[in-house]
């Protein structure tokens, strides 16, 4: 069994996930490789699919690219709460539609007048946001609270996920949403459930580069490598884990790092147990804390450096004023001169991409 330190291990984790020297070619390409973008709404410095795209691209990435792949090339998709390949669409609706809660099923099949009703509806006048979409359920969503009243914003999620509507665009901030068929492209093939669950698999931990087998993220989505990859041990971490077999090899090449700042919600931190023991970094999301318990800030970013996690940044774009206000940097052991350097810089390109002036404090 193939044995790495912990820095090998690192470095495959870095460069799987597109942060190495080495930039890609486009936004298709680097969602294509990663498997998906999550969507969150939080822009406290900018919405994560863009900061994740930038991450990767840099000045060349505009958030203009990811509409045009969505809306015009359709070369990506929305799919409830990431941004994917559309080649991928097939293997989701393989998997997805089977390892829904037995609940939704049944809610759904309690509601077969309101489904057909929206149905109808798209193929009569096209693409719709759920605000335009009239409330005709039979039983309504109940949950603790947050989704309570918002039938047709449930339905048109559990429609997507089951693979009879897609979203096609959006207005504003607003999804549109049209009969899958106008979506999809007419030759998509939707596989075997066990053909797609090793399928994706496999392209998880293609762009993971190194993971557990089973690991599951923040929300319950899988982010281990499942049965993928080939067994591997490391330097005084237990557990099962696989590494992918283009990763493996790679890694016999000399590895050459940069500074890059994360999101919270980027796949090389998402799995915070992962990041403990490859990069001994710790790290919570405190935007849903009280300010005075916070110890790195509302949202604060993680900052790589080469092939270790050596900080935070806490910063927040405030587009009224201008400006980038850079509240803290967080270091996580004392930074020699050119980590510090590399920071300072890496945060001067997110301003400029931003638009903004830095201001600190």
């Amino acid at each position: 069994m193939t044995r790495f330190d912990r820095q090998q291990a690192r470095q495959i984790a870095v460069r799987a996930q597109l942060l190495d020297a080495w930039r890609p070619d486009s936004l298709v390409a680097t969602v294509d490789h990663l498997t998906l973008l999550q969507i969150d709404p939080t822009a406290a410095i900018a919405p994560n699919v863009d900061l994740v795209a930038w991450s990767r691209l840099g000045a060349a990435y505009s958030p203009s690219d990811l509409r045009f792949a969505l809306e015009t090339e359709r070369a990506l998709v929305e799919h409830s709460s990431y941004v994917r390949p559309m080649e991928d669409v097939g293997l989701v609706l393989a998997t997805l539609p089977r390892d829904l809660h037995p609940s939704i099923h049944e809610w759904l099949g309690a509601n077969e007048g309101f489904r057909a009703d929206v149905l109808a509806r798209l193929e009569a006048e096209g693409p719709q946001t759920a605000a335009e979409v009239p409330d005709t359920c039979q039983v309504p969503w109940a949950s603790s609270g947050w989704n309570n009243d918002k039938n047709v914003n449930r339905l048109l999620e559990m429609l997507t996920l089951t693979g009879a509507i897609a979203v096609c665009g959006r207005r504003g901030r607003l999804r549109t949403y049209d009969l899958a068929e106008r979506v999809y492209p007419a030759e998509l093939e939707v596989p075997s459930y066990d053909d797609a669950r090793d399928e994706l698999d496999r392209r998880r931990l293609a762009s993971l580069g190194i993971a557990r087998s089973r690991s599951k993220g923040n929300g319950g989505e899988e982010i281990g490598a499942g049965g993928s990859g080939e067994a591997v041990t490391i330097d005084g971490i237990d557990g099962d884990w696989r590494v992918d077999a283009d990763a493996l090899a790679a890694s016999e090449e000399a590895f050459e790092g940069r500074c890059a700042l994360l999101s919270p919600f980027d796949r090389l931190v998402y799995d915070r147990n992962r990041a403990q023991d490859l990069f001994d970094f710790e790290y919570v999301l405190e935007m849903y804390k009280p300010a005075a318990t916070r110890r790195w800030g509302y949202f604060a970013l993680p900052i790589l450096y080469a092939d270790r996690l050596v900080g935070k940044l806490d910063a927040k774009a405030d587009r009224k004023a201008g400006v980038l206000r850079v509240h803290a940097v967080h270091e996580d052991f004392p930074w020699a001169p050119e980590i510090g350097d590399a920071v300072e810089a890496e945060v001067q390109a997110l301003a400029d991409w931003l638009g903004l002036e830095v201001t600190r404090g």
